[in-house]
C-alpha cells in the first residue's frame, strides 16, 4: 500500500515507533552489546557469549526475560539489574537506528503534501525519547510531533489520542493510525479513527 492509496481525505498520520517505523531489535541488540561490554569489563565475562544469550532469550522468550536469564546463567549480582534498565533509557548507540525504507518514503510524501505526522508511542517515556533521538530521520525530525502514551494511559486506552485531537483541533475522519500491536488497533477504534496495519505498507 502506497501513500496515494491512503492519503485521500487524510490530514494527519499517527504512527507508533517500535516495529512500525523501525525494527525495535535494532535498538535492543545494541543495548545488549553495550551491556555485555560493561560486564566483560566488570566481571571478566565473555561479551560475545553474553550477547548471544541475550539475543537468544529475546527471540525465544521476550525482552522481559533477558536479564533474568543472564542472571541465572552467570550468577550476576542483583545490582546489575539497575545498570541493565538504566542503559535501556540512556544508551548512546554505536549505530543510528534506520527507518524501514517504505516508512521513510511514506513520511517524506506526507511532508511534501503538507500534512501532519504524529508519533504516539507506548513504553517508558525516557526510553522512547532516547530511541527517537537516535533514529536517522533524514531531516524529518522537524516535522514530527511526539506523544508518550504512558504519561497519561498506555494504548489501547484512547486518552492520548483524545488529547492529541483536542490540542491540534483535528477531525477524526481526517486521521489514520498506523501500527502493529493489537493495542494500536483497539486504541484507534476507541478514538474513532481509521487504522492500518504496518504490514499493509511494508509488505506491498
Amino acid at each position: 500500500m502506497q501513500y496515494k492509496d491512503i492519503a485521500a481525505g487524510k490530514q494527519a498520520f499517527v504512527f507508533e515507533l517500535d516495529n512500525v517505523l523501525y525494527p525495535e531489535k535494532d535498538y535492543l541488540y545494541q543495548v545488549y552489546y553495550l551491556f555485555a561490554g560493561f560486564l566483560e569489563y566488570t566481571e571478566l565475562l565473555d561479551a560475545k557469549v553474553l550477547v548471544d544469550l541475550m539475543v537468544k532469550t529475546f527471540e525465544e522468550e521476550g525482552r522481559d526475560k533477558v536479564f533474568d536469564k543472564l542472571q541465572e546463567k552467570f550468577k550476576l549480582d542483583e545490582k546489575y539489574r539497575f545498570n541493565f534498565h538504566h542503559l535501556h533509557k540512556n544508551a548512546q548507540l554505536p549505530l543510528k537506528l534506520l527507518l524501514y525504507h517504505k516508512m521513510l518514503q511514506l513520511m517524506q510524501e506526507i511532508v511534501v503534501d503538507r500534512k501532519k505526522i504524529f508519533i504516539v508511542t507506548n513504553g517508558d517515556p525516557e526510553t522512547q525519547l532516547n530511541k527517537l533521538k537516535q533514529v536517522e530521520w533524514h531531516g524529518l525530525e522537524k516535522y514530527l510531533i511526539c506523544y508518550f502514551a504512558d504519561e497519561i494511559a498506555p494504548k489501547p486506552e484512547p486518552d492520548i489520542m483524545l488529547k492529541l485531537i483536542g490540542e491540534h483541533q483535528l477531525q477524526r475522519r481526517d486521521m489514520v493510525m498506523i501500527g502493529t500491536a493489537d493495542a494500536d488497533e483497539r486504541c484507534a477504534q476507541a478514538a474513532g479513527i481509521d487504522f492500518l496495519l504496518t504490514e499493509d505498507i511494508l509488505l506491498t
